[in-house]
């Protein structure tokens, strides 16, 4: 049987993804909504495939252990710890995120 990996949400990873919903939402709730289903769908194949993100190119980040996951324009930045999956960070993929880290 296949290892199943729990995913954990940092808090400033839950803030992230609430603005992100709250952002689409003021132009088209349709279009949140629509968001929200396929960024489910992705994270939750994070708990049976947790290595199937790219790397970051920036080389501290790799040291650290981070993976992206790429969904529409936004990147979600994880690490893999154990058996558990931590989302660290939800940005727009234009944003400079080197200093958030």
């Amino acid at each position: 049987m296949k290892k199943k990996y729990r995913v954990k949400y940092l808090p400033v990873a839950q803030r992230d993804l609430v603005e992100i919903i709250d952002y689409i939402r003021i132009d088209s709730p349709d279009s949140a909504m629509g968001f929200l289903n396929r960024f489910d769908k992705a994270v939750v194949k994070l708990e049976n495939s947790p290595l199937m993100g790219t790397l970051p190119k920036d080389n501290r980040l790799q040291s650290l252990g981070y993976s992206i996951l790429v969904i529409d324009n936004y990147l979600i930045f994880y690490v893999v710890k154990d058996s558990i999956v931590e989302i660290r960070r939800i940005l727009h993929g234009k944003r400079r995120y080197s200093f958030l880290f």
